[in-house]
């Protein structure tokens, strides 16, 4: 199976290259870095260390969504800029997407944090993606291309991008939530503050599935990538 994997960034200089290096021992068939209008060292970093760099407006929806056009794997995935997987999380994935039955899904997220609330709100996103079907991008979603195609790829909003895929993901097909875990780095929550931030995510999420306007929640929501 031929993965490409996407990573989408606007001025992530100071966790690209860690995240690039430890991408690059999973050997997937490409790296995209699809960039948004980096003005710091961003550019110089994906340009050495991916297989490809995409430039384009910002916007993590179409950035993905132009990493994946110019992809050539029949298997997407897409992490972010301080997404990381274990070598043994990648492989499991291949193994269960080799069944036709999957079209797609996400791991289990580990906030890479000591703190005791920090770890209280991954198995709390834990819980909501596995019972309530409430994904988030952070949870690295890999997606069959052809799939992703007919789904018109990730709607072309300013936010949760991620939650309105996957609720269309699994309504096409069989999805499976992995075990194995995507690590993210805790900055937003760090930089944030931690009640605050989780209260804030919560809202965001509660207003995006009552319709309220994506362009209105934004404007709440700090554009870290």
């Amino acid at each position: 199976m031929k993965v490409s994997i996407i990573v989408p960034t606007l001025n992530e200089e100071s966790v690209l290259e860690k995240t690039l290096t430890q991408i690059q021992q999973l050997s997937p068939h490409e790296l995209i870095v699809s960039d948004g209008g980096s003005d710091d060292d961003t550019i110089r970093i994906a340009e050495k260390f991916s297989h490809r760099l995409i430039t384009g407006h910002t916007g993590r929806a179409m950035q993905m969504n132009a990493g994946a056009k110019a992809a050539t794997g029949n298997i997407l995935l897409f992490l972010h800029a301080d997404n990381r997987l274990e070598p043994e999380s990648y492989q499991k994935m291949l193994k269960h997407m080799e069944n036709p039955k999957w079209i797609g899904g996400a791991f289990t997220l580990c906030i890479e944090s000591d703190k005791w609330s920090i770890k209280l709100i991954s198995l709390l996103a834990n819980i909501r993606s596995r019972y309530f079907g409430l994904a988030y991008g952070d949870q690295g979603f890999f997606v069959r291309k052809e799939i992703f195609q007919n789904l018109n790829g990730f709607s072309p909003i300013p936010i949760c991008e991620d939650l309105d895929f996957y609720h269309r993901l699994r309504k096409a097909g069989s999805v499976i939530l992995l075990k194995e875990k995507a690590h993210t780095s805790p900055r937003r929550w760090i930089k944030e503050g931690i009640v605050f931030t989780t209260a804030r995510n919560i809202l965001i999420a509660i207003l995006f599935g009552l319709g309220f306007p994506p362009r209105m929640l934004t404007k709440w929501y700090l554009a870290i990538r």
